[in-house]
């Protein structure tokens, strides 16, 4: 191809504004060029197992094909301009339907992976393309050293802004769809912007005036039916119907109602239905309150459906139940839906219950309370910043707020399909000095489910106490039978969760990636 430079004076702006202009692209593409990353990390780690992994080597992957634009670079001639705007069109175009695309075609395509990195790729293609096509274009408009200072300034600018709005007000606020579609939109404008500006582009530019009004019309119209497109892919999503779906600011909720039963997910994992959770729940708070007759204040850590403090409210010398619950999303639906205050019978409506919505990470070391029980009911730790709750740290951090005689309990994942993740919880809590009695149970949606009762001695009072009456799935003789272990649940040995490990969750990623769509 011929080279493009001598195209430049062509385009020389005695005022200095044009080139002002170009800069100002570089903030606004820099800006999308890094949301479409933080984009399809995110997605990744949404759609395929929220780690770590997926979400390092999207980077890398990405990262890595930018390099490649950048190198391709060299071989783009002819007028600059028209190159720069069509380039901005297409990373528009495949930038901006990056999320809806592939929340669409999650269900329905084989080798998901196989088309979430090519189109990562071809998006890292074209933005690593824009920076050197721009400093090409700006060459002989300012000295080189002050080209590389001034571009690079802008555009580590712009990533800076990316990498601020994107955690605190893109995703809770518009979502992953809107927030690349916003995105792509942008890189259009930009694509006009140059091409209304430019008076060099007027042999082409009707022909890029359609192409820009075209894109911006598709991706303003997927923007407008962005809740509807979500809605459709949830639909495909899930075998029951959708009947509440939410973003909030940590995560996805959607409740499903089918013939026999609500079900809730979060993120897209199922984390209960109606027709069996009394099985969790009860299995979950009634060993251990059967071990605490004399128990007066409760701490509960997760469980904002309310659903671990339904069985709570069953002990009347109970005095205080304090839930603390990182999202407020959460609790305020199970304290305001209807169908979800009877299924938790309005619990949160109780004066014994106050309701704290923080990290429980901090909340328990600012904590000053004792509690004669704590019960842990977070999400599987899928991911380093659940991790990190089932961390030696943090089981420290519990274990000084037993009161004397104190005990804990923590759901701890499938002892037959995580055996490994089940096991290293235990002996994460053996590590800080607490003594543990692993049991489980079954419950038909999830099948075989863990849980670690732990407390300061060795000294078990499994029969201390009597059972609340009604309860459908806990009576004593239950209680014996879920210590037992068969062989292929049996313990076996693990690295202990530190924070600076978090063995855990390679652990859980080994357990359960057979079993990941």
């Amino acid at each position: 191809m011929v080279d493009s430079d001598a195209e430049a004076p062509q385009a020389t702006d005695t005022s200095g504004r044009l080139p002002g202009l170009l800069l100002a692209a570089v903030c606004v593409i820099a800006t999308c060029g890094l949301i479409y990353e933080l984009i399809a990390g995110t997605l990744a780690s949404y759609l395929l197992g929220d780690s770590v992994t997926q979400f390092s080597t999207i980077i890398g992957a990405y990262l890595f094909a930018m390099g490649i634009g950048s190198w391709l670079s060299k071989f783009l001639g002819g007028p600059l301009l028209r190159w720069f705007i069509r380039l901005e069109i297409l990373v528009g175009i495949v930038g901006g339907g990056m999320a809806p695309l592939l929340f669409v075609l999650f269900e329905h395509v084989t080798s998901f992976r196989l088309l979430l990195y090519a189109l990562v790729g071809l998006t890292g293609v074209l933005v690593g393309l824009e920076i050197p096509l721009l400093m090409r274009i700006l060459e002989h408009r300012y000295p080189f050293k002050d080209l590389v200072a001034r571009v690079f300034t802008f555009d580590y600018i712009g990533a800076l802004l990316a990498s601020l709005i994107f955690p605190l007000v893109l995703v809770p606020q518009l979502g992953l769809i809107r927030t690349s579609l916003l995105f792509g939109a942008l890189n259009l404008v930009v694509a006009a912007v140059v091409l209304a500006r430019f008076p060099e582009t007027r042999p082409y530019r009707r022909g890029l005036a359609t192409g820009i009004g075209v894109a911006l019309a598709g991706l303003g119209t997927l923007f407008v039916f962005a809740d509807k497109l979500l809605t459709y892919t949830e639909t495909l999503a899930f075998q029951d119907q959708v009947i509440y779906s939410k973003s909030t600011p940590y995560q996805r909720i959607v409740l499903t109602r089918g013939n026999h039963d609500l079900r809730l997910f979060l993120n897209g994992n199922l984390q209960f239905s109606s027709a069996d959770e009394y099985r969790y729940h009860e299995a979950l708070v009634h060993p251990l309150m059967q071990a605490l007759p004399r128990a007066r204040r409760v701490l509960v850590l997760g469980g904002g459906d309310g659903l671990a403090v339904r069985e709570l409210l069953k002990y009347p010398h109970l005095q205080t139940i304090r839930l603390v619950d990182l999202d407020p999303g959460m609790t305020q639906l199970f304290r305001q839906n209807e169908l979800l205050r009877g299924l938790n019978k309005n619990a949160f409506a109780n004066p014994k219950v106050q309701v704290v919505n923080d990290d429980a990470y901090l909340w328990v070391r600012r904590d000053t309370t004792r509690y004669d029980a704590i019960i842990v009911d977070f999400p599987d730790p899928g991911n380093y910043s659940i991790g990190k709750l089932y961390s030696a740290a943090f089981y420290t951090e519990l274990k000084k707020r037993l009161a004397p005689g104190g005990r804990l309990v923590v759901q701890s994942t499938s002892p037959y399909l995580a055996r490994q993740s089940f096991w290293c919880v235990a002996h994460t809590l053996q590590a800080v000095g607490l003594h543990v009695i692993p049991y489980h149970a079954y419950v038909p949606s999830f099948g075989e489910w863990g849980y670690v009762l732990a407390g300061p001695d060795t000294h078990w009072r499994g029969d201390a106490g009597p059972l609340p009456p009604g309860l459908r799935f806990i009576t004593p003789r239950v209680i014996h039978d879920m210590l037992r272990f068969p062989p292929d649940m049996a313990e076996v040995p693990t690295e202990v969760n530190q924070l600076n490990n978090q063995v855990l969750v390679r652990y859980f990623e080994e357990d359960w990636g057979p079993y990941v769509h």
